[in-house]
């Protein structure tokens, strides 16, 4: 079982005193589902009172929760059972899934088509959700905003000024990695999204699905033609 949930902007990991313990508590509380503390006392053959120490840890974390519970006889008492954030910290298989279905799709009449529009859609609608949040701000407050966006997603991203005129973004993990390495329509797709979004010149200079430490995004300010327009870099 995994040890780590994903949170925006890092990672939160488990507590790492008596941990395979609270693992077995998840594991016993993604089986079994609600249970009672002398439930899991006795399956885990601990004390009630430390069972309580660790539920107790874990509903701090969010990952847990309590609910009381009535009974025909006898006090009410409560039962616990995962949240929805602690759902991450089970295995998932999301990118076969999604290399699966692509796959299929491509094998279809006109599916390379449809797939290069499916990138291109998802593209135009990461472009639209985040407009807004670098409109009307310098091209060092964009790269710095887009960063930030990027790092809340996943990406594990940092930037950092070459000139006041051009900037680098770093990305050390790529959420999306499996399918990028087979569909690379993800790396241009990402590229221009890039371009638009800071309204400069962006060049992919390494890139995850290349064999490459981490994608690294080398951006300057776009030049203007004569007639007004930006000249911005090929994707």
């Amino acid at each position: 079982m995994a040890q780590t949930i994903a949170e925006p902007g890092g990672m939160l990991m488990l507590p790492q005193e008596e941990g395979s313990t609270r693992e077995q508590l998840l594991q016993l509380l993604k089986t079994r589902g609600n249970s009672s503390i002398g439930e899991l006392s006795k399956e885990l053959a601990i004390t009630e009172m430390a069972v309580r120490r660790h539920v107790q840890t874990l509903e701090r974390d969010g990952l847990v929760r309590s609910a009381l519970v009535r009974q025909a006889m006898g006090r009410p008492s409560y039962w616990y059972s995962l949240t929805e954030r602690a759902d991450d910290l089970f295995p998932k298989n999301y990118p076969q899934l999604a290399l699966d279905l692509l796959e299929e799709l491509e094998e279809q009449h006109g599916g390379a088509q449809v797939i290069d529009r499916l990138f291109e859609g998802r593209r135009e609608k990461l472009a639209s959700r985040y407009r807004e949040r670098l409109a009307h701000a310098s091209l060092e407050d964009r790269v710095a905003e887009l960063t930030a966006i990027q790092h809340a997603g996943g990406y594990m991203s940092d930037w950092e000024r070459e000139t006041d005129d051009s900037f680098l973004l770093h990305e050390y993990n790529c959420p999306i990695a499996q399918v990028a390495g087979r569909y690379r329509q993800a790396c241009h797709c990402e590229q221009r999204l890039f371009e638009e979004l800071l309204d400069a010149k962006v060049e992919r200079t390494e890139c995850i699905a290349d064999g490459g430490q981490r994608c690294t995004y080398a951006i300057r300010r776009a030049e203007r033609s004569a007639n007004g327009a930006t000249e911005q870099g090929k994707s």
